[in-house]
């Protein structure tokens, strides 16, 4: 069925560099890890531009967790299936290493530049931003305790 020309909409935000496009953040990068290499943000930034990364966040977000309390066969379980969008997002921010990746980085800066990549790549979808905050910081709180870490 054909309907009318929406012409008061702004065109979709997609094919363009979440990193590059924000000029406080490119200034803050410069500031806070001088002489830092930004060619990961770079890269981030316009794979978080994408219109195919932009429709993970939105799958992500449209498809919620599913609580399994029990399988086909009256087993008990208690397993929370996620769709395959959110298992996307955090494959792609661990390889980015938005993880705990920085608290062994021998590069200058690692923690600043972990945190201009967190923020670029929460402009995809913020909700698996927890579970990869959670591993970042768990890092620090187990060091202060290597028993527990050691198991």
């Amino acid at each position: 069925m054909a309907t009318h020309r929406v012409e008061n909409q702004p065109p979709p935000l997609e094919n363009y560099n979440v990193f590059l496009s924000d000029r406080a953040l490119v200034e803050a990068v410069a500031r806070e890890a001088p002489g830092a290499s930004s060619s990961e943000l770079v890269e981030l930034g316009a794979l978080a531009g994408k219109p195919e990364t932009i429709a993970l966040g939105f799958d992500a977000n449209e498809h919620l967790p599913e609580l399994r309390t029990h399988d086909r066969y009256g087993h008990r379980i208690d397993e929370v299936r996620f769709h395959p969008a959110w298992h996307e997002l955090m494959k792609r921010a661990t390889a980015y290493g938005l993880h705990g990746t920085p608290w062994e980085d021998t590069q200058p800066y690692p923690h600043v530049r972990r945190a201009a990549k967190f923020f670029v790549w929460s402009h995809v979808e913020s909700g698996h931003g927890c579970p990869i905050s959670m591993t970042y910081a768990a890092v620090p709180a187990l060091r202060l305790q290597p028993e527990i870490a050691s198991m």
